[in-house]
């Protein structure tokens, strides 16, 4: 029961903080410093790898009938705008794709208790936050050129501290993007990276789930799912209200907490 509680203690942060721009990774990360390294089974990579799955999933549900539109559209003679939709995503995944193949062993190396690292780019985020909540607001969209340095964003996202949604978010903003609409592509141009890892993950063998660890790995897959939910749909409505310096201010305190943990 103890290890079940501690699964969806951190499905529920993966699942709030994976949208909100807080990084989800770092949260995870500080979490399983504190609950210790074997929180839920023995390997770190499965708990993010699940968890992820479970927030990609949510994605889906929210956005489906716009991803469904865009689907449907881009074979169309009037589909140019779904057809320029999904280049952008593919331009936005090269970046972060090539990181993810060229340094993979070095990334997971990364997620390893290195609460230091966590906390201060967890401060990096923050700062990022704040100027970009003083961005002026534009109805601009997302070009070619704006989707390969959002990518760039996506790609150093990796480091855990980094939010991902934080990252491209602001990026997004500070490159003039409609807000609500950097939001949106902000969410989907990571379905695709996320549903890859995994393909990759299990055709090289690399997951492997005891039946001891499946009950664990399933609530915490529920609890990163129905939160994540939440938590998207919260979002959207927050980015456009313009309420990006908030989360700097949560983003400075975490690190705090957290580097006051480590040294004392």
């Amino acid at each position: 029961m103890e290890e079940i509680l501690k699964a969806i203690i951190l499905g529920i942060i993966q699942g709030l903080t994976e949208f909100l721009p807080v990084s989800s990774s770092g949260h995870l990360e500080i979490a399983k410093y504190i609950l210790g390294e074997d929180a839920v089974g023995e390997e770190s990579l499965i708990v993010t790898v699940v968890l992820h799955f479970a927030t990609a999933l949510s994605t889906l549900v929210i956005f489906r009938n716009f991803i469904w539109d865009i689907i449907k559209s881009a074979f169309t003679k009037e589909g140019k705008y779904s057809r320029s939709f999904v280049l952008n995503v593919i331009i936005s995944m090269i970046p972060a794709a090539l990181v993810g193949i060229v340094f993979e062993d070095a990334i997971d190396a990364l997620f390893n208790n290195n609460l230091l690292l966590v906390c201060s780019m967890l401060i990096i985020t923050g700062i990022l936050l704040f100027v970009a909540d003083r961005a002026k607001v534009t109805h601009k969209k997302v070009g070619p050129l704006e989707a390969l340095i959002i990518g760039i964003s996506q790609a150093i996202a990796i480091l855990p501290g980094i939010s991902r949604s934080g990252a491209t978010i602001s990026t997004s903003v500070l490159l003039g993007v409609d807000r609500e609409a950097a939001a949106r592509f902000s969410f989907i141009m990571v379905i695709p990276l996320i549903f890859g890892k995994i393909a990759k993950d299990l055709l090289d063998d690399s997951i492997a789930i005891s039946s001891n660890q499946s009950v664990e790995l399933l609530a915490g897959f529920v609890a990163a799912f129905i939160t994540g939910l939440l938590a998207c749909t919260w979002m959207i409505k927050l980015v456009k209200n313009s309420n990006l310096k908030y989360f700097s201010y949560y983003c400075f305190i975490i690190a705090a907490i957290g580097l006051v943990y480590l040294f004392i």
